[in-house]
């Protein structure tokens, strides 16, 4: 496998305690939550690590591995970004949901078909995700990424139909 094969679910900022546990930066809270094995791609080795048990303090995850079980066993991984499979990811999608690295360079067209730009980032305000699509003048919009404005997402193609309203991509 290679790198394409994995993505990043979080990162483990610090240790947690003494019994061996990381405290873990992460974007997707169902990622991490849902997650039985994470690679250690950043390490040399390509550790694999089982997940014993994740609970949540704060805006962080503390994540218990299986055979680590003291602070000197968890510091080397200090800084290093958890992975999960690509294709483990995709199984626990539900309907009308994507990976964020599938979304990115897809071309965005208006509903006459007409090409508006593409998706550089998707970022969020809290309550939702925002996909930021960098027009043909090389603006970028903030656009709410729910169905009433985006009818039809097609990763396979790399293509996504947008039905704004007036001002939505000024």
């Amino acid at each position: 496998m290679n790198k394409n094969d994995y993505i990043t679910i979080g990162k483990i900022t610090n240790f947690f305690g003494i019994r061996g546990e990381a405290k873990v930066g992460y974007s997707n809270k169902n990622q991490i939550e849902n997650a039985k094995i994470i690679y250690m791609l950043d390490d040399e080795s390509k550790k694999e690590l089982k997940i014993e048990k994740v609970r949540f303090h704060k805006n962080f995850a503390i994540v218990k591995f299986f055979d680590i079980d003291n602070i000197n066993d968890i510091v080397p991984f200090k800084g290093q970004r958890i992975f999960i499979l690509k294709s483990d990811a995709i199984q626990k999608l539900e309907n009308n949901e994507y990976l964020i690295n599938d979304l990115i360079n897809c071309n965005v067209y208006d509903i006459n078909n007409e090409k508006i730009g593409s998706v550089v980032a998707v970022s969020t305000n809290g309550s939702q995700d925002l996909l930021n699509i960098k027009n043909l003048i090389g603006k970028i919009c903030l656009v709410p990424f729910v169905d009433e404005f985006f009818p039809n997402v097609d990763i396979k193609n790399k293509k996504i139909t947008v039905k704004p309203i007036e001002g939505l991509l000024n």
